[in-house]
């Protein structure tokens, strides 16, 4: 167990290609450690024993051949389970078919043998859904794993799996990563392959990706499910080189701009400020130019512009949700509810406007790139917050679902509700949207741990198509700062 819990998916795949270890030996450990933390954790909601046991005893190709592994419980469906997206609704609702990525997954040899948790739909940045309960950060149970891959993040903080699946449609890889101590890459719109069940989600906000705990598992990770499917609108076009071998080369000297403001957050906790402040000093010991930028964007008109879309695609989810199941508002939750109908109240002028002006904040961002390779930020504007602490006291989630079966979405969006969901939802990752809308990659890396002992991760923003430069960046950060170590210190 001792050599397991310090190995990454990288080793693990060699001991079994060695013929050191066995497929079903490397997934008994996975499930004694399981069995150890994930009841204080929460962090695997739908075990898939059957399938792991067949896949374990049969003979597995690719670059992770045996190596345990879990899957997000959103958007990475498995035949024959259920895909639950955090929702009461959808619990007995049994995928047919495999997601894209997932095929990939099992493509690349990874021995599955579970689902972890997710908040409702994916849209918080705290896994602490109705269905499951709260999900437990490894490094102080009190506080968040952030979200909404948080189920993912637990169980490779915690040492269940060297590394999990995950997606990210406003930050939820890098939120995660950032609260737990790991390394975790938005991709580049394009990159990551959906379907066949949907095409790309919130209009290609969302990627398919992994949350891991080096490197060189993420870069290998991401070698291995990257490209388009035969179903894909337009084509990707791939780099020759692989992340893999990309990462064994130090980045050139780069031009790297950093910021901690943001008019969502005026006021960042003093830990993300050292964090950032931190990273640039490491930075310009290793030869880049890093200096204090203004922000490139708009971030207020961002987050307003991120929250339109999110009440559209609320509205759709709700709708389809109850098409698909028969649903009724007592299988959604309170603030589902309420995001659906301010979204549904709004019609589609709203929608239409952020997405026009999704230009403007790519072409910010562009303007900010002649001058500067990278932008830098903290990827948490406060360190991981309490479990329980944002969630809706009962007397207003009893008035959202009243307002909600009323349809008084208007009402609700002139009372200041959507400037409330900014300040309360969006108030401690202020940072992460901007990558998502402007489809640019950007990565979390674990450069920080505050006083009291929290992981606290700086994000990179990176050109389109700059995935392999921000992986070889995190990985000369690695050498430089290790953080793989500091696994020892987890407290469970």
């Amino acid at each position: 167990m001792g050599e397991y819990l310090h190995s990454d998916a990288t080793a693990l795949a060699g001991l079994v290609a060695s013929g050191d270890v066995t497929p079903a030996e490397l997934l008994d450990l996975a499930r004694t450690r399981a069995a150890a933390v994930n009841p204080k954790l929460n962090a695997i909601v739908i075990p898939m024993d059957a399938e792991a046991d067949r896949r374990a005893s049969g003979e597995l190709h690719g670059p992770f051949a045996g190596v345990p592994f879990l899957i997000k419980d959103l958007a990475q469906d498995y035949r024959g389970y259920p895909t639950t997206r955090g929702c009461r609704a959808y619990r007995r609702l049994v995928s047919p078919s495999h997601a894209a990525v997932v095929e990939r997954f099992l493509d690349a040899g990874l021995v599955i043998f579970g689902k972890t948790a997710t908040p409702e739909f994916g849209a918080k940045a705290i896994t602490e859904s109705a269905l499951w309960g709260p999900t437990r950060n490894p490094w102080n149970p009190r506080v968040t794993p952030g979200g909404s891959s948080g189920g993912s993040a637990a169980a490779v903080a915690a040492g269940i799996v060297p590394a999990a699946g995950a997606n990210d449609g406003g930050g939820s890889i890098r939120i995660p990563a950032a609260c737990t101590g790991l390394v975790g890459l938005k991709a580049s719109r394009g990159l990551m392959p959906f379907g066949p069940q949907v095409g790309e989600p919130l209009f290609g906000m969302g990627v398919e990706g992994v949350v891991t705990r080096t490197v060189r598992d993420a870069a290998a990770l991401y070698d291995a499910i990257i490209g388009p499917t035969a179903a894909a609108t337009y084509p990707t076009p791939l780099h020759t080189e692989t992340f893999s071998t990309r990462i064994k080369t130090p980045p050139r000297l780069l031009r790297i701009g950093y910021t901690t403001r943001s008019a969502i957050n005026p006021a960042p906790h003093p830990e993300a400020v050292a964090a950032v402040e931190h990273a640039a000093t490491v930075l310009a010991e290793l030869g880049h130019h890093v200096e204090e930028v203004e922000p490139p964007h708009d971030d207020a008109r961002l987050a307003r512009d991120f929250l339109e879309i999110w009440f559209a695609k609320a509205a759709a989810q709700v709708d389809e949700a109850r098409r698909r199941t028969g649903a009724g508002d007592s299988d959604l939750e309170a603030d589902t509810l309420a995001l659906a109908e301010i979204g549904r109240a709004a019609g589609v002028v709203p929608l239409f406007r952020a997405l026009d002006e999704v230009n403007d904040h790519v072409l910010a961002l562009e303007r900010f790139h002649r001058s500067h390779d990278l932008l830098m930020t903290p990827t948490l504007a406060t360190p991981p917050p309490a479990i329980g602490s944002m969630t809706t006291p009962p007397l207003l989630q009893q008035a959202a679902r009243l307002a909600a079966k009323a349809r008084v979405g208007r009402v609700m969006s002139r009372m200041g509700l959507v400037e409330q969901l900014i300040e309360e939802n969006l108030g401690w990752v202020p940072y992460t949207q901007l990558a998502n809308l402007t489809g640019r990659p950007a990565i979390s890396v674990p450069l920080h741990w505050t006083a009291d002992g929290l992981p606290l991760g700086v994000q990179f923003v990176g050109r389109l198509g700059a995935d392999g430069d921000l992986l070889a960046l995190a990985a000369s950060l690695e050498e430089a700062v290790p953080w793989f170590h500091r696994y020892a210190d987890i407290v469970l």
